[in-house]
C-alpha cells in the first residue's frame, strides 16, 4: 500500500489547504442508503479518513461514526477537531486492508481517491473483502474517485488546493513531476510539493507515492472476484438524479457497492 508520508505527517497543514463543506457529501450518502436498502442510515466507517471530515460530519449528525486511517497524526488532529466540535467519533489506527471493527456499521466510504493507494488485484480483493466483513447485513460500501474526464492513461492531470488560516498560507500541488500510468499496471508515480507560508517565508515538502488509476470496469470485476459485495449503483455526482457519464454534470465517479446476503 502506497501513500504519501511525507505530507500526510503534516495534517494541520494539510488541513488549512484541504478543509472543506462536506454537507452535500453527507446529505448524497444518507439518502444513497435510503434508496438502495430502503433504511435509514445509523453507522458509518470512513475509510483512509485524513482530518475525518466526513466522519465529524456524519457524528454532527447523530450518526454513530468511525475513522480508519494509517497516520496516527490525522487521527490526532481529527480527534482535536472533534472534541472541539462536541461529537463523538471513534478513531482507528489501521491498514485499510485488514481490520476489525468492535460493532459492525451500516454504511463504510472511501472518497478524495483513497483507495488509489492500494495498488494490486490482491489488495483490493482483500480490502473488498475486509469491509464487507465489518458491514451490517446489506450495508453499502461507496467509493468517490477523480472522474476519467479528469485523470486518464493519456494525462493524469494537475491538481492544486490552498487555503489561508491565521496569516498562514498552505497550497497543496500533485503530479509536479507529469506522470503518466503504465499501461499494464495502471500505475503511476506521483510527486506532490506542500507549499507553506508563514511570516514571509516559505517552507517546501516535497512527497512521491504510486497510484492506480482504476476504471469501473476494473472495479466491477474485483468486487466480482471478493465475492462479498456487489455493485448496485454508480453516480457521476453526489446527486441520486445524475448518473456516471461522460456530460459535463458528471464530475466524479461514484461507485456504490453493496454487501452480498
Amino acid at each position: 500500500m502506497a501513500q504519501y508520508n511525507q505530507v500526510y505527517q503534516q495534517a494541520i497543514y494539510y488541513d488549512i489547504a484541504l478543509s472543506r463543506d462536506v454537507s452535500r457529501d453527507v446529505d448524497f450518502m444518507i439518502a444513497a442508503y435510503r434508496h438502495h436498502t430502503g433504511s435509514e442510515l445509523g453507522s458509518v466507517l470512513d475509510v483512509a479518513c485524513g482530518p475525518g471530515y466526513h466522519a465529524r460530519a456524519f457524528a454532527q449528525r447523530g450518526i454513530r461514526s468511525a475513522g480508519l486511517d494509517l497516520r496516527p497524526e490525522m487521527l490526532t488532529f481529527a480527534q482535536d477537531q472533534a472534541l472541539a466540535e462536541g461529537v463523538q467519533v471513534t478513531w482507528i489506527a489501521a491498514d485499510m486492508r485488514h481490520f476489525q471493527l468492535e460493532a459492525s456499521v451500516d454504511m463504510a466510504i472511501c472518497v478524495f481517491d483513497g483507495v488509489d493507494a492500494l495498488l494490486t488485484n490482491e489488495d483490493i480483493i482483500q480490502h473488498l473483502r475486509t469491509v464487507a466483513a465489518n458491514l451490517t447485513p446489506n450495508g453499502l460500501y461507496l467509493l468517490e474517485q477523480t472522474h476519467p474526464r479528469y485523470s486518464s492513461f493519456q494525462n493524469y492531470g494537475q491538481f492544486r488546493y490552498a487555503g489561508e488560516r491565521n496569516g498562514m498560507g498552505v497550497e497543496i500541488v500533485w503530479a509536479t513531476n507529469n506522470p503518466t500510468f503504465d499501461p499494464v499496471t495502471g500505475v503511476a508515480n506521483v510527486e506532490i510539493e506542500m507549499r507553506i507560508r508563514e511570516n514571509g517565508h516559505v517552507q517546501l515538502i516535497r512527497d512521491s507515492a504510486k497510484e492506480w488509476l482504476l476504471v469501473p470496469q476494473e472495479i466491477r470485476l474485483l468486487v466480482e472476484r471478493s465475492a462479498a459485495l456487489q455493485p448496485v449503483g454508480w453516480y457521476g455526482d453526489f446527486d441520486l438524479h445524475q448518473p456516471l457519464d461522460n456530460s459535463p454534470a458528471s464530475s466524479r465517479m461514484i461507485s456504490v457497492l453493496q454487501k452480498v446476503s
